[in-house]
């Protein structure tokens, strides 16, 4: 089944809250699992983008256009505005990230960093809250990586519990070398995708992110 969110209008209906908007998707997503989802930038409005624009760091860096969020926000209901208007009709074009390098914790090696434009974190915030509503349903429950109202610390009581109660003789950690450096996507991420959201929505914001520009 595929459900068209296209036809979503700005204006909430029946006085219902934009913000159960993701509320919404999430339940749709739990009881219809082979349910995808479509024109996901049509969900996204003035007042959901402004909660995301509210929660940015004031002291962020800024990205290839030097925007901050104190400059977006002398003009942000006309900002917005005109954002939801080019995520309706398709015409949003993320900008480049400006590419920088911080010192790796424990090496002399250099971590490479992404920094988007402020409108884009905006998009990005508000398009990640839809798709934790979409995702969060698949996930099983011993699952703790960056999960909402989940951390490293649940995940290690869960472990001390197992460890304490069962017959466990060894435990191994595992970490993959450079991973995000060497793979464009994940594979399994990909499956789920083109089963449930609108994946012209994820290019957009995604091609930006694999050809960083440097500062």
């Amino acid at each position: 089944m595929e459900e068209r969110f296209g036809d979503t209008p700005t204006a909430p209906r029946s006085g219902e809250s934009v913000t159960t908007k993701p509320d919404r998707v999430a339940r749709k997503a739990r009881s219809e699992p082979e349910c995808r989802f479509t024109s996901l930038f049509h969900l996204m409005n003035a007042e959901l983008l402004r909660g995301c624009f509210a929660d940015l760091r004031g002291d962020a860096a800024a990205g290839v256009d030097r925007v901050t969020k104190e400059e977006y926000g002398r003009n942000v209901e006309a900002n917005l505005t005109a954002l939801v208007d080019r995520l309706h009709r398709m015409a949003y074009v993320p900008q480049p990230v400006r590419r920088v390098f911080i010192p790796k914790p424990g090496s002399d090696k250099l971590r490479p960093l992404g920094i988007p434009c402020l409108e884009d974190k905006i998009v990005q915030a508000g398009l990640a809250s839809i798709l934790r509503a979409i995702y969060e349903q698949d996930f099983v429950d011993g699952s703790y990586g960056f999960r909402p109202g989940r951390g490293c610390h649940d995940a290690l009581r869960a472990l001390s519990r197992a460890v304490e109660a069962g017959n466990i003789h060894y435990l191994v950690e595992a970490d993959i070398k450079g991973f995000l450096d060497h793979s464009s996507y994940c594979s399994s991420f990909h499956a789920r995708s083109s089963k449930r959201p609108g994946w012209e929505s994820i290019t957009k914001i995604r091609n930006p992110l694999r050809f960083p520009r440097r500062r």
